[in-house]
């Protein structure tokens, strides 16, 4: 999740990292057809499970503030579903954080489906500054379509309840859409409702689960964990996204956003974009050369390498028994990381999209290259399409954002080789 947009890009600070911390684990109120982190429940049972402990609440507090440098700290609570825990919970969170935080700025951030929120939520989440992501696919048709409850009920009319109470106290939210095989062929609908219920800062998250195997189900998972380099199942579930439909999802909303609403609404991926362009390393530890500096943190302490990989091989240990800062800065770690820029097939190294995608999230890498190398990106022909497409009006936005002229002046100014809107000539500044 995002606090501000476009002029508010900043470079991660040197040795800091991120922990997605799941106080209640897999649990959650829905049961979302597409969800990769339903099944990871059975990872984690035992006495108590999936509940958080006071004991690992304050070892992760404490352990979070003092392996952080800097003058500001963040805290991101995900799930599962992290309301289930109750605000007094949190309450306790945030006391812990104000006793450890000697000092400096604490920030926490709240991704959750909004069924739970109310006035009571509304006020403690505004008094506490949390930034809220409000999982919301689009219209209730697309949303409906996959995010049901535990005996298949729609979501969507308690997800906008949510919503309601968010705005209702203030409090400052983005929206975080899963893209689906349905909804990326829905791309203007879908950015356009975002927009008229009020979000001013969009996520976009592209959906690409393998099938399981054998083995997998009679491991009790539902989906494929994430691939090594000798795959060969490169099968994707029913509601994946489709790379050229989410190529042309991205394209689509882009062409609307660049023409209407530079400065007025923040879509992450074009932020980071924008970053990219003016030099920054990317916000987005998908986009980045290597990764490794955003951990999961389980109910009972288990710290793994990524949401995306939490599962016993990639588990680098407990913060009750090892330092959190030592689990991240470790070398099993630092390999985990360094490995997505080394794993990188040679048709990617010779691509010109390199520098922007840095072949995305190594759990995607499950296709072969026309020449049979493994570790092909599923998304590879989304991305290229998209920074491609995306590039002239980057470019252009990075020159006035370095000349210190505001980006949104593009809509005005237009896209070199493309009239601006309502013009039949192209500016010739920048």
């Amino acid at each position: 999740m995002v606090r501000g947009g476009i002029v508010g890009l900043r470079p991660m600070a040197p040795d800091t990292f991120q922990v997605m911390a799941k106080p209640s684990g897999a649990a959650c109120n829905l049961h979302c057809r597409y969800c990769f982190y339903l099944d990871r429940g059975s990872l984690h049972p035992g006495p108590g499970a999936p509940w958080m402990s006071d004991e690992v609440l304050e070892s992760f507090v404490r352990q979070q503030l003092e392996a952080q440098a800097g003058p500001e700290v963040g805290f991101a609570w995900q799930g599962g579903e992290p309301t289930l825990m109750g605000l007094d919970f949190f309450e306790r969170a945030v006391a812990l954080q104000r006793r450890h935080a000697r000092g400096r700025l604490v920030r926490n951030s709240l991704q959750t489906n909004g069924l739970l929120l109310d006035d009571a939520w509304g006020e403690f989440l505004k008094r506490e500054d949390f930034l809220v992501g409000l999982s919301l696919d689009g219209p209730e048709a697309l949303h409906d379509l996959y995010r049901v409850d535990k005996v298949g009920r729609p979501s969507f009319d308690r997800v906008m309840g949510g919503l309601a109470v968010l705005k209702k106290h203030g409090v400052e939210f983005n929206t975080l859409s899963v893209v689906h095989r349905e909804s990326a062929r829905h791309p203007l609908e879908v950015y356009r409702f975002l927009r008229e219920i009020g979000s001013r800062h969009l996520q976009f998250i592209p959906l690409v689960e393998r099938q399981p195997s054998p083995t997998d189900v009679a491991a009790g998972l539902d989906h494929a964990p994430p691939p090594g380099l000798d795959t060969d199942r490169p099968q994707v579930t029913g509601w994946s996204v489709d790379p050229g439909e989410y190529g042309e999802f991205l394209v689509s909303i882009f062409e609307e956003w660049v023409r209407a609403d530079v400065g007025r609404v923040f879509v992450q991926l074009f932020d980071v974009t924008l970053g990219l362009w003016l030099g920054y390393p990317s916000g987005l530890c998908l986009f980045r050369e290597t990764c490794g500096d955003a951990v999961a943190l389980e109910h009972n302490g288990d710290v793994y390498s990524c949401d995306h990989y939490a599962y016993p091989a990639y588990r680098l240990g407990n913060l009750l028994r090892e330092g959190l800062g030592d689990l991240v800065r470790g070398a099993r770690q630092r390999t985990f990381g360094q490995g997505k820029a080394e794993t990188l097939p040679s048709c990617c190294r010779a691509c010109d999209v390199l520098p922007a995608c840095n072949g995305e999230c190594p759990k995607n890498r499950f296709l072969r290259t026309p020449d049979g190398e493994p570790g092909l990106n599923y998304l590879c022909a989304a991305y290229q399409r998209y920074f491609r497409h995306v590039a002239p009006a980057m470019r252009r936005m990075a020159w006035l954002a370095l000349h210190r002229r505001p980006p949104a002046e593009i809509m005005t100014l237009g896209i070199p080789g493309r009239a601006p809107a309502g013009s039949h000539r192209e500016a010739a500044t920048g």
